[in-house]
C-alpha cells in the first residue's frame, strides 16, 4: 500500500519512519510513505502557499492551487486505475477508531492532507477531500500528527511488522476481544513495591489465566467506556457468565 502525506513539514516524517518496531513495514516497503511539500508546487520568490481569509478574521488559510498541482503530481505518480482517496485531518471528520484504522490497512492506500494555519481554502476540500478524520475533540496546529498516527496504526497491522503475530490481536477495541478494552500485564520481578501478581497469572492454569484476563476487561471497560459493553451487548459479543460478572461488579 502506498500513503502520499503532503505537509509542509516533511522533516518531521523522518524521525517517525526510522524508529521503533513499525519501521519494519515503512523499510520493507509494506506501507510505503512519500512525502510532499506543497511549497514546491507554489509561484513567485516567496513560494507563497497561504493567504488571508476572505472576510477577514485571524490566521491565514492555504490556498487551494499549489494543493491542487501536488495532488496532481501524485495521482500522475501513483497512476491507480481508480483516484486514491484524500484524507484530510480535520475536526469536522469521525474520530479515528480501531474499525477505521483496519479499513485503511487493508486497502490501497491514500493521500493524506496535513492541513496547517486555519485550515485548507474549501474549494479545494470540496473539489478534491474524499474522508476527513479526527483525533478527538481538541485542536492541533497541523495534520501531522493525526498523519503520524494513523500510518503507525496502520503499520502495526500489516504481517511481519510486529515481533508476535498475534500481538495486535490482544489490543484493545480489537474485534478479537469482543471490543473491549486489554486487561492488565505483569512482569518480573514477582513483587515490586510490596505490590505482588495476581496469583493466578502464576498458577499455570491457562483456562483460569484466560477466564481471569476476561474478567479483567469486562470490569476495566465496564468502568472507564461502558459504552464499548453495550456495543458489545448490542452486538451479541457477551455470553451468559460474562452478563454474570458483569452484574456482580
Amino acid at each position: 500500500m502506498r500513503f502520499d502525506v503532503i505537509t509542509l513539514f516533511p522533516e518531521l516524517f523522518a524521525p517517525f519512519l526510522e524508529t521503533g518496531v513499525t519501521r519494519r513495514a515503512y523499510t520493507s516497503g509494506l506501507v510505503q510513505v512519500h512525502l510532499w511539500n506543497p511549497r514546491d508546487f507554489a509561484e513567485g520568490n516567496y513560494r507563497r502557499i497561504d493567504d488571508r481569509s476572505f472576510g477577514g478574521g485571524p490566521g491565514m488559510v492555504m490556498m487551494a492551487e499549489p494543493l491542487a498541482l501536488c495532488l496532481h503530481k501524485i495521482r500522475a505518480e501513483r497512476a491507480d486505475a481508480e483516484p486514491a482517496p484524500v484524507v484530510l485531518f480535520s475536526p469536522l471528520g469521525p474520530a479515528l477508531n480501531h474499525s477505521a484504522v483496519a479499513h485503511w490497512s487493508d486497502s490501497a492506500g491514500a493521500v493524506l492532507l496535513c492541513g496547517r494555519y486555519e485550515g485548507v481554502d474549501q474549494r479545494f476540500v470540496d473539489a478534491h477531500v474524499t474522508h476527513q478524520i479526527s483525533l478527538g475533540d481538541f485542536v492541533l496546529s497541523g495534520g501531522e500528527i493525526a498523519a503520524m498516527a494513523l500510518l503507525d496504526a496502520v503499520a502495526r497491522l500489516q504481517p511481519g511488522v510486529l515481533n508476535d503475530e498475534g500481538s495486535h490481536q490482544l489490543d484493545s477495541f480489537n474485534p478479537a476481544l469482543d471490543g473491549l478494552l486489554d486487561c492488565p500485564h505483569y512482569t518480573r520481578p514477582e513483587v515490586w513495591a510490596e505490590r505482588t501478581v495476581p496469583d493466578v497469572l502464576m498458577s499455570g492454569h491457562h483456562l483460569k489465566i484466560e477466564r481471569w484476563r476476561r474478567d479483567q476487561r469486562l470490569a476495566i471497560t465496564a468502568k472507564h467506556r461502558p459504552d464499548l459493553i453495550t456495543a458489545a451487548r448490542t452486538a451479541g459479543r457477551l455470553d451468559k457468565l460474562d452478563e454474570k460478572v458483569l452484574r456482580e461488579l
